[in-house]
């Protein structure tokens, strides 16, 4: 039985554990280990609690240090892949500073864990634990497998870390952009558990339109907010907006609504991330914005296709035409079975995995 352990620095929308809750499903002993807890209260196996990764005051102290450029979404990087490097000399000391008080709490996690018996290591984020790259490249020199695969922002804005890079035997990314981002990774969809969730039968007397963001400039929701106002005066609906919002409360809301709308800027990525795969497996119709790229990479795709200047239309053909939103979210939740499976997806990186005779 392959054992594979996952490293990540959050179980970031869940992705991390999918994989983990897969594998195991399929016969593998896997486990995760998270930096700290992701702060929308996502599910944890191993978490370590480390200091001075997340919280506002951290993040305010970090936005402050970093280039402005850095932080903010780029479409054309300067380098393929984007390389991520200490902008400024107090981000080096303090980064060096910050794994001193670390090491002793993941030494004694990874002791606990008996953290080299392990077959294939992913690191879901594509970070080590030191930014030296210095577990890799242990892991390398005892022939251990090492996989990366990047989830979003982390190769977008961030970039890869060079040790680790040069270390990796595989990359794979769950984004569909990333593919111009390094010239040697393979995508694979989300990995994604549609069976979670309950198709919904009933609309709302009142249509409910549902959009959420943890960053508004990403999704575009000042114009998505607008427009829902809009709606709500020319037809009645109502619609409902939630931002920075646990996931549990987010989760209820959204399965009460019957139209969702996710993003309208591409800033964020290419189209669609995990709020859309639960809508759809809700059987709900899901508006959002693709690259044409995109469009002729999925040419079935479910999705109510959406720019700025067309969200109020297409919104509204969804509001008088109850059969569009039907078939729309039905063949949603098909399509999420067919390509997000978590189990399917899982198999698919494994395959990967045989060709290159890691398994038998």
């Amino acid at each position: 039985m392959p054992r594979i352990l996952h490293i990540a620095p959050f179980n970031t929308a869940g992705v991390p554990m999918a994989f983990v809750r897969a594998e195991r499903a399929l016969g593998c002993d896997s486990r995760l280990i998270t930096f700290a807890r992701n702060r929308f209260g996502m599910e944890e196996d191993i978490c370590l609690d480390l200091p001075f990764i997340d919280g506002r005051w951290f993040r305010v102290f970090r936005d402050r240090l970093s280039v402005s450029s850095r932080r903010a979404v780029s479409t054309a990087p300067s380098a393929c892949p984007p390389v991520w490097q200490p902008r400024h000399p107090v981000e080096t000391g303090l980064i060096a500073l910050r794994e001193r008080l670390w090491r002793p709490r993941i030494e004694a996690a990874l002791k606990k864990l008996d953290f080299f018996s392990f077959d294939v290591y992913q690191l879901d984020g594509g970070l080590d634990f030191f930014r030296d790259g210095a577990c890799v490249k242990t892991l390398r020199d005892r022939g251990k497998k090492i996989v990366c695969c990047y989830l979003g922002s982390d190769l977008r804005t961030r970039g890869v870390i060079p040790a680790v890079d040069a270390t990796v035997d595989l990359n794979f990314t769950v984004e569909f952009d990333h593919l111009a981002l390094h010239p040697d990774i393979h995508f694979v969809f989300f990995p994604f558990d549609p069976f979670r969730f309950t198709v919904r039968t009933q609309e709302n007397p009142r249509l409910r339109i549902f959009h959420s963001a943890t960053n508004r400039r990403y999704k575009g929701s000042d114009h998505i907010i607008s427009v829902g106002k809009r709606l709500e005066r020319d037809f009645g609906v109502e619609f409902v907006f939630m931002e920075k919002t646990p996931y549990t409360e987010l989760l209820e809301a959204k399965s009460r609504s019957d139209i969702v709308v996710d993003q309208i800027t591409n800033l964020g990525g290419v189209g669609y991330g995990i709020s859309s795969l639960e809508a759809l497996s809700m059987g709900l119709p899901v508006c959002t914005r693709l690259t044409p790229e995109l469009e002729a990479f999925l040419p079935d795709h479910p999705f109510v296709s959406v720019t700025p200047e067309t969200l109020y239309d297409r919104l509204v053909d969804l509001i008088r035409d109850h059969g569009f939103r039907r078939e729309r979210g039905l063949q949603g939740r098909a399509w999420v079975e067919k390509y997000h499976d978590a189990r399917e997806v899982v198999r698919r990186i494994h395959e990967q995995y045989r060709s290159a005779g890691w398994f038998g």
